[in-house]
């Protein structure tokens, strides 16, 4: 069944560059909107999941990423009707400045989403240390490309009632256009951050007390009835020319033709990094997702496959390293030539140590490498691969984009050339400007895809559950 055009409220939250508050922001007003009874759907653009896992949790629904760089735009407007269709409004953070992107011509910036999307923008602007001269670049913004619909600013960081008034009729006088709140500074307590900008939701014991504080910041400080009247008047959209499936598509062919190829995805807080549209890819290729932690359970349950996705494996190092008997089977089975994925922290667990402080902790030894740490980020951005060497995910010569973000390095790699099946085009990788570490039906790598922009990896990863599954039905008939 195909949409028609329809009303999709949004609203789009972004700043003159990163750090300037526009995250506490949107989960503020997400948070707030949602306690007034409004069903918020909340997107981040860019290759985000710590945001995004702050987003999900004040929405109280998945929070899916909307990148230009690892997804067609036809993709990315898709999965915008898509998503936000069923429900009152949508609030779309931005990343990094308005308009930076990887170009002078501003190629993935949020500006350029903001315009896909039609998508009225509000910007949020640290004003430390300044008055008037906010009110020269809002101006600035507002006329860089006056295509970027900006309608409204919020002032954070503001030192007091005199520097709020002041900064207040400088922007209104001067740019025409209002000043939808003003939000004092504020300690960190509630929002302690990490090398990665807000620690994940996972880590985080006292989340919802955060997403509380931030909601109620919101409602002190914003009007947000101005804000939601704002998101109405965002223009139509057309459908994309999305299809609306009615249910998921049947499984491929398995020896069982009742039972779906079942995937096991390692999620907690130590393996947390995956896109919500990754899992729904699994399902929609017709796979039976179930979830599995090393730090709740001692045994891996009959699975075809297995995806490990990033996170913080060295947060909770010792704990891995203690489970000896997930570990030996998890071996075990990746040498019995059960399909694995593993992405980043995955990587590092199939690993055989992780040395941190001089200390190793063993982790899975599926691969023959041993991982160390850095203060600085060994590799970080968007990445571009080239799939070099045969493997069972991706057509040889095929080119995948993704992103990468660890402080861990190899420090000891035993391997071949030919175990590595990504050339870098773009980005650092694991080592030599390689990437993607093969080992029977075991692919690891520190790129993280997204499946809108890479749908070969879900397909394959359901066919070759769908082989697993009928050669362990075969071994037992």
């Amino acid at each position: 069944m195909q949409q028609k055009d329809m009303d999709f409220p949004r609203i789009l939250i972004s700043a003159m560059r990163g750090g300037a508050g526009k995250t506490i922001l949107s989960i503020g007003i997400t948070a707030a909107w949602k306690t007034l009874g409004k069903n918020v759907t909340p997107f981040k653009k860019g290759p985000d999941y710590i945001d995004a896992g702050w987003l999900a949790l004040a929405a109280g629904r998945p929070c899916h990423n909307l990148d230009t760089f690892l997804i067609e735009t036809k993709h990315i407007l898709q999965s915008f009707l898509r998503h936000s269709g069923k429900n009152d409004i949508a609030v779309i953070e931005g990343n990094r400045g308005l308009y930076d992107g990887i170009d002078i011509q501003g190629s993935t910036s949020t500006a350029e989403l903001a315009k896909l999307l039609q998508a009225p923008v509000v910007l949020c602007i640290d004003c430390t240390k300044s008055t008037r001269t906010m009110a020269a670049a809002v101006l600035g913004c507002m006329q860089f490309d006056p295509a970027v619909d900006i309608k409204g600013v919020v002032l954070n960081r503001v030192a007091g009632s005199r520097h709020e008034q002041i900064l207040r009729q400088s922007i209104e006088h001067h740019c025409n256009i209002r000043v939808l709140g003003a939000v004092p500074k504020l300690g960190k307590q509630n929002f302690p951050e990490r090398h990665m900008g807000l620690i994940p939701t996972q880590e985080h014991a006292w989340a919802k007390e955060s997403i509380d504080a931030a909601a109620q910041i919101a409602v002190k400080y914003l009007d947000l009835d101005a804000l939601a009247e704002i998101a109405r008047q965002a223009p139509n959209l057309g459908s994309g020319g999305i299809q609306y499936p009615a249910a998921s598509r049947q499984p491929p062919a398995t020896n069982n033709q009742h039972s779906a190829p079942r995937i096991g995805i390692i999620k907690d807080s130590a393996f947390q990094f995956y896109y919500p549209e990754n899992i729904e890819a699994l399902v929609d290729a017709g796979a039976e997702t179930v979830f599995i932690s090393p730090l709740t359970r001692d045994t891996i349950p009959p699975v075809d496959a297995l995806y490990i996705g990033g996170g913080f494996p060295e947060t909770h190092a010792e704990q891995l390293s203690a489970n000896v008997t997930f570990k030996a089977q998890l071996k075990l089975l990746a040498q019995d030539g059960l399909p694995i994925y593993a992405e980043c922290g995955g990587l590092m667990y199939l690993g055989e140590e992780l040395v941190l402080d001089e200390k190793s902790y063993p982790m899975a030894g599926v691969l023959p490498v041993v991982f160390g740490f850095s203060k600085k980020p060994q590799g970080h951005g968007y990445t571009i691969v080239v799939v070099k060497e045969k493997n069972p995910y991706f057509e040889v010569g095929a080119e995948l984009r993704g992103h990468e973000f660890h402080y861990s390095r190899v420090l000891k790699w035993r391997g071949a050339a030919k175990d590595l099946i990504f050339g870098m085009k773009r980005g650092t990788g694991f080592i030599d400007n390689k990437d993607g570490v093969r080992y029977k039906n075991v692919l690891a790598t520190y790129t993280h895809l997204h499946a809108l922009g890479s749908p070969a990896w879900a397909e394959a990863m359901v066919r070759n559950a769908i082989a697993y599954k009928n050669k362990i039905a075969g071994a037992i008939l």
